[in-house]
């Protein structure tokens, strides 16, 4: 979901043209890596930011340590939008959605301590419908979430509510291959407020691989927002208790099963910020009203914009990292960012 109007771009021959550069790929090209958004590249400018916080050397906030982040910047129109990522296994490769109707992937560049210095590989595909068909009308490919299920891509979309699956080796140029029922009553999304979030539990949790679902702003009658769990034994509709005027723009699971939920809030007057929710994973079941302890709050004292996407990743040595990104409206006044911090809350 935006949160301030977007500028519009003049897109209609240039994706075209990156429709038929997709096509020629496809034809030409063997699957490489499970994180390919299979199309034309292009050229990011990357801005290192070193503190979390204006003016001061801070690194530890609350149960987060501030690893790094980047401001991305380029002279192509297609940069911006970013609604959610993923990351592959080494850290690197990380697949997204913008909400303009795009996949983007690329790769993190990282200096030996880790942390990012960089974008590489950049490349952007149009989202395709089970005809094979784009489209730039956003109602049609308002792609808010994403997660990896083994060799399949789910995507969360909004205004046409759905959660579509495609091949996570080839997702860029290719059709879905279904899509799941959404169990929430088609009746109780609102247009715009619809599904912001999808992700997979752990293996080794109460929900065993099963997909979650959670909207923005859906809310029942007592104000609280609509969620599911899609799939498995225990699917069927659940709630997250609101805390206006904090609304959900995605989330994932930590290794143990909990859900890190992340949220935005956005005011003519009070600006933009943001906050990470720790849901108890043994909540989440059909029925229930799940809340959780805010663990990460941060205002434009600190260096966020539209945040809206959120990754859980563990490095080789069991380390848990949270990723973030910023759509930025496609709007001079907003940035695209990549943050990155270590998850200390279970040390």
């Amino acid at each position: 979901m935006s949160a301030a109007p977007r500028m519009r771009t003049q897109r209609g021959v240039t994706l075209r043209r990156l429709m038929v550069a997709s096509a020629l790929v496809l034809l030409g090209a063997v699957a490489t890596s499970t994180l390919n958004a299979d199309d034309g590249a292009i050229s990011i400018n990357s801005r290192l930011i070193e503190t979390f916080k204006v003016g001061s050397s801070q690194t530890k906030f609350g149960d987060f340590e501030f690893v790094g982040g980047l401001e991305l910047s380029s002279s192509s129109s297609f940069l911006g939008a970013m609604s959610a990522i993923r990351l592959a296994d080494d850290r690197s490769r990380f697949l997204g959605v913008m909400d303009t109707g795009f996949w983007y992937a690329g790769r993190l560049e990282r200096d030996p301590t880790g942390r990012p210095i960089g974008v590489a590989d950049f490349t952007v595909s149009p989202i395709l419908d089970s005809l094979g068909n784009a489209s730039e009308e956003k109602w049609m490919f308002d792609a808010e979430g994403l997660v990896l299920r083994g060799d399949e891509v789910l995507v969360s979309f909004e205004r046409r509510h759905r959660v579509d699956i495609y091949p996570a080796d080839r997702p860029g140029g290719s059709t879905p291959l279904g899509s799941l029922p959404v169990l929430i009553p088609e009746v109780e999304f609102r247009g715009n407020r619809g599904l912001e979030m999808v992700a997979v539990a752990p293996e080794a949790s109460q929900l065993s691989g099963a997909v979650v679902a959670i909207s923005e702003k859906s809310l029942n009658t007592s104000g609280d927002i609509y969620a599911a769990i899609l799939t498995g034994p225990s699917k069927g509709v659940f709630f997250v208790k609101r805390d206006p005027p904090f609304d959900i723009t995605d989330g994932d699971f930590l290794p143990n099963g909990d859900l890190l939920l992340l949220e935005r809030r956005f005011s003519i007057a009070q600006g933009v910020g943001m906050r990470i929710r720790r849901i108890d994973g043994s909540r989440l079941g059909p029925g229930n009203l799940v809340d959780g302890e805010t663990i990460l709050e941060a205002d434009y004292g600190y260096q966020i914009d539209n945040m809206e996407g959120l990754d859980v990743t563990a490095d080789e040595d069991g380390q848990i990292f949270v990723t973030l990104v910023s759509d930025d409206n496609h709007s001079i006044l907003q940035r695209n960012l990549i943050l990155e911090f270590r998850y200390v809350g279970d040390e």
